[in-house]
């Protein structure tokens, strides 16, 4: 069975990273103020999905994005390539000077 992991824009400054088997319900249920994660903003931009065959995948990734910046996460809705490299690049620059 299909699963999505997805992105939010909250009140323009706050990314929500989820993951659901039902998109259009889910989303529908944050816009009506249904999710005790994203009720407390005014304004819900729904910006970015990706799909999965199975839920192990999408958690995985769902993971993955939530650790990410939000220049990073930008990028990625964008679609920009060449900055998420550029972004991911740098980020293993600072993980190989720390270790």
């Amino acid at each position: 069975m299909k699963c999505y992991v997805y992105i939010l824009l909250c009140d323009k400054k706050t990314y929500y990273i989820g993951l659901t088997r039902n998109l259009e319900k889910r989303i529908e249920n944050h816009k009506n103020k249904k999710s005790k994660y994203t009720k407390i903003f005014k304004e819900i931009e729904f910006v970015y999905f990706e799909e999965y065959k199975t839920e192990q995948e999408a958690t995985k990734r769902e993971k993955q994005i939530k650790g990410w910046s939000s220049a990073k996460k930008r990028a990625l809705i964008e679609n920009n390539k060449k900055l998420l490299i550029k972004l991911s690049k740098s980020a293993e620059v600072v993980e190989n000077e720390e270790g």
